[in-house]
């Protein structure tokens, strides 16, 4: 389809559905801007699609994320299609971890462990109304909200908020209202309350 303002129909294009979702070379997405510039029915479809399109950010990664069997079969096909050699990974290399669930409502991804240095960090999952147990921070703790909101004692967490928390300090209350996932690097020797 093109995008020459003067043409009809253009509104139509999947060129603005694409743009929407950010799937456009940049080359075609400046073209798609400029046509928006001068399109009022294309600005008014734009914006009817701006929800649904922000709603994306707030479903699952793992939902939409591809079964492992597919790589090898789109490594296959973009080699047959280009000519060269597929590229596929090393075997035995690295595996997601799972989560876990630790407590009623809470869940973990482990992501690294330093039992030298007693550290642990990883992914917590608080479902909506959990509580995490009051706990005393036997090292330092660094938290990165990532989803949701999240309470540490008297102060309310966004997304992007991070909490530091020094060796001997304490959490009375941690709880999250809409539920939560964090990145939480701490202490394997924290004592719960």
């Amino acid at each position: 389809m093109s995008l020459d303002p003067g043409k009809q129909g253009f509104h139509q294009s999947e060129l603005l559905f694409l743009h929407a979702v950010r799937a456009l070379p940049s080359g075609e997405a400046r073209a798609v801007e400029a046509h928006l510039a001068a399109c009022s029915v294309c600005r008014r479809e734009l914006a009817t699609l701006r929800p649904v399109v922000d709603s994306f950010a707030s479903w699952s990664a793992d939902v939409v994320r591809p079964a492992n069997p597919l790589w090898p079969r789109l490594a296959q096909r973009i080699a047959a299609e280009t000519g060269d050699t597929p590229y596929l990974p090393a075997s035995g290399g690295w595996m997601e971890p799972a989560w876990k669930e630790v407590a009623p409502g809470i869940s973990v991804k482990l992501l690294a462990t330093d039992a030298e240095r007693d550290r642990v960090s990883m992914l917590v999952r608080l479902v909506p109304g959990t509580d995490y147990p009051p706990h005393v921070h036997a090292g330092v703790e660094e938290l990165h909200l990532l989803q949701g909101e999240l309470w540490i004692d008297d102060r309310k967490l966004y997304p992007g908020d991070y909490n530091h928390a020094e060796p001997g300090s304490a959490d009375k209350r941690v709880w999250s209202e809409t539920g939560c996932t964090c990145v939480l690097v701490t202490s394997t020797q924290d004592s719960l309350s």
